[in-house]
């Protein structure tokens, strides 16, 4: 497995960044429009659903076509751990079925006084034909040059 990191300092409380980013609105918002998401569907485990907040094992079904090249694929992400603590908050996504063999990606954010860092990790195996067998694929970098920056346009960052 390969490992991307980004880090992210946000001039905003971490419940604000944290609630941001724990929503499917906020998953359509830090995704690029050259990726072609569509979100199809979201499952919410029964019971569980406390508003639009991705709580663990929400399953959501999403269509993407990066540049609208080739066939729209197809990619299954759930929600399987979320936690928050007073300085802390965190939540796992692991792809089920899409375009990499594997995906797990970690979203952390950790208060630093009325300022937020944003950690994202994602452990993945490159897609096939080659893409990333060396460090992470372009699309990586850019979709989350995308998200920090949307993530910064947000709270008021230039």
């Amino acid at each position: 497995m390969q490992t991307f990191k980004r880090d992210l300092r946000v001039d905003a409380p971490l419940e604000s960044v944290w609630a941001f980013h724990s929503t499917v609105d906020g998953l359509l918002a830090l995704t690029p429009e050259w990726a072609n998401l569509t979100v199809e569907d979201v499952v919410w485990p029964q019971g569980q659903r406390d508003g639009d907040e991705l709580v663990a094992g929400t399953r959501i079904n999403m269509a993407v076509e990066p540049f609208g090249v080739g066939p729209r694929q197809t990619w299954t992400s759930v929600i399987t751990e979320r936690a928050t603590e007073d300085d802390h908050a965190y939540f796992v996504d692991t792809m089920e079925n899409g375009p990499f063999p594997e995906w797990e990606h970690t979203h952390s954010f950790y208060a630093d006084g009325d300022q937020t860092v944003l950690r994202d990790r994602a452990a993945y195996e490159p897609p096939l034909g080659g893409l990333g067998a060396v460090g992470a694929p372009p699309v990586l970098w850019g979709m989350f040059r995308f998200r920090h920056r949307q993530t910064r346009a947000t709270f008021g960052e230039a």
